[in-house]
């Protein structure tokens, strides 16, 4: 089956990093360059490479966190910077990043109004709408809602919201935790066909994120 797709682009806002980007912890040093890490809800053992040019600086990091003590928490991630070219931040261990990093998106499909071409809506983590356009909330909520998700049924620890607006499980994105619980997002497909047709049926279309 064949899907129209969008690019999925990233604005740089730091919102998934500072989410979980908290469990991400730095367990010992390699090199001036190379640090073992691992992401505590996975347990996912990784090495991260700093880019040459903020290696030094991190160092700097490294040796604070070495001071500080190990019962403090943690806020947002260790190796996200201020964008040095604009707004926004960046991850300074971008290519040697974890398997979460690599495979979450913010959201997974954009809802364009036919007419007017506008963006009227995203759709976030598993099956969760968020919008301002009154109209296509009811529509959401009463046509696209009930359509069963076969995420639903594969795995029952996944939390998943309906509503715009609703609450994220745990504070993450229902979409990054199917990742963690190991939900594959090509199966449903067949979801994505029958949301886009609903949307089509009311002026709106439904463009997929790859």
């Amino acid at each position: 089956m064949d899907l129209d797709m969008v690019k999925f682009e990233c604005d740089l806002c730091g919102k998934c990093c500072a989410s979980f980007g908290e469990f991400i912890k730095v367990e010992r040093e390699i090199t001036a360059h190379d640090y073992f890490c691992r992401y505590a809800i996975t347990n996912e053992l990784f090495q991260a490479h700093v880019l040459p040019e903020y290696a030094d600086e991190f160092a700097d990091t490294y040796e604070e966190m070495q001071d500080e003590s190990k019962d403090a928490h943690q806020k947002g991630c260790v190796f996200t910077r201020k964008n040095p070219e604009g707004q926004g931040l960046i991850c300074i261990i971008y290519p040697s990043r974890p398997t979460i990093c690599r495979e979450f998106l913010c959201y997974r499909m954009l809802i364009n109004h036919r007419e007017t071409g506008e963006i009227r809506g995203r759709v976030i983590g598993i099956n969760e709408l968020r919008t301002h356009d009154e109209v296509l909330a009811a529509i959401w909520k009463d046509n696209i809602a009930p359509l069963p998700h076969p995420f639903e049924s594969k795995h029952q620890n996944v939390q998943h919201s309906h509503a715009a607006g609703a609450e994220k499980s745990h504070g993450h994105d229902p979409h990054m935790l199917a990742h963690i619980y190991g939900v594959a997002h090509a199966d449903d497909r067949d979801w994505i066909e029958n949301v886009k047709t609903v949307l089509a049926a009311h002026g709106y279309i439904g463009d997929p994120v790859e």
